[in-house]
């Protein structure tokens, strides 16, 4: 539900209250429970999501990184190389 910001005419305190979009606006002031209470301009929005989203982004079980494709297999050590992925250890053969 998207919280809305409140002011009273008669006190002159502000509030922000939380409730549907489709409900009416509230008239009674919480603090001089007077009905001079005016809801701003603006509010209505309270979480906007935008873009891909955390999930694709940090959760979603991927087993290439990103930017990658797993449609190739991986290149196998030419005789050249080393045998160890990092190159710190060599093969003796």
């Amino acid at each position: 539900m998207p919280t809305y910001a409140y002011s009273c005419k008669q006190c002159g305190s502000k509030t922000e209250i939380i409730h549907k979009i489709t409900e009416q606006p509230r008239k009674t002031c919480p603090a001089c429970n007077q009905e001079t209470l005016e809801r701003g301009p603006g509010g209505g929005v309270g979480l906007s999501f935008i873009g891909n989203g955390f999930y694709g982004n940090d959760y979603k079980k991927n087993s290439a990184p990103v930017g990658e494709s797993t449609d190739q297999p991986a290149s196998s050590p030419s005789a050249s190389s080393s045998c160890c992925p990092c190159g710190k250890n060599s093969c003796d053969k």
